[in-house]
C-alpha cells in the first residue's frame, strides 16, 4: 500500500503520534531500548514526511537539550534504520521516518525536488524487474535502494497557478 500521506494533508499529529506507539511497540517486542534521544531522533523524523540531513536532526536535539556533538545523532540514526524505524536516502543523504515500521518491506522511495517530501511506495514490481534483468546478466541482487526523484502533487499544483 502506498504512504499517500506524505503527498496529501491530513494530520500530522495523529501520523507522529501513531509512529511513536509503533516504535514503541517494536522495541518492547524485539527488547530494544528506545532511549529519549532515539525516542526524540524519531520523532523529528515523524513531524513531517521529509528527509532530514543528520545536522538538521542534531541541531532540533540540541535545542532540547540532547547534546550537539554528531555522534548524538548519528547514532540516533543509525538504531533507527538498523531496526526498520526509518531509512536513509541516499540521493539526498538524509533520513525520513520509516511509514511501514514493522513490515518486512523494501520501498521505492519518491522524492519531491521542490519540497523534499519523501513517499513509500510499493517496490514488489520493481524489484521482481531488477531481479530478472540482473539474472539475465548473471548477477545476484543482494541489496538495493531505489529512488525517484519528481514533483509530488501539492508542488505539481503551486507550479500550476
Amino acid at each position: 500500500m502506498p504512504d499517500t500521506s506524505a503527498f496529501h494533508s491530513h494530520d500530522h499529529t495523529a501520523c507522529r503520534n501513531e509512529g511513536l506507539a509503533q516504535a514503541e511497540t517494536i522495541a518492547k517486542a524485539r527488547g530494544l531500548r528506545l532511549t529519549p534521544v532515539r525516542r526524540r531522533t524519531l520523532e523529528i523524523l515523524l513531524e513531517r514526511h521529509r528527509a532530514l540531513g543528520a545536522y538538521e536532526v542534531l541541531d532540533r536535539l540540541a535545542e532540547g537539550g540532547f547534546g550537539s556533538q554528531p555522534p548524538v545523532a548519528y547514532r540516533a540514526l543509525e538504531f533507527l534504520v538498523e531496526n526498520g524505524l526509518a531509512h536513509r536516502i541516499q540521493r539526498l543523504n538524509a533520513y525520513t521516518a520509516c511509514a511501514h515500521p514493522g513490515d518486512d518491506h523494501s520501498p521505492v522511495f519518491l522524492i519531491c525536488s521542490s519540497c523534499k517530501s519523501v513517499a513509500e511506495a510499493p517496490a514488489e514490481n520493481v524489484l521482481a524487474a531488477l531481479s530478472e534483468a540482473a539474472q539475465g546478466m548473471g548477477f545476484s541482487v543482494a541489496q538495493s535502494s531505489i529512488e525517484a526523484v519528481g514533483i509530488c502533487p501539492a508542488c505539481s499544483e503551486g507550479a500550476a497557478t
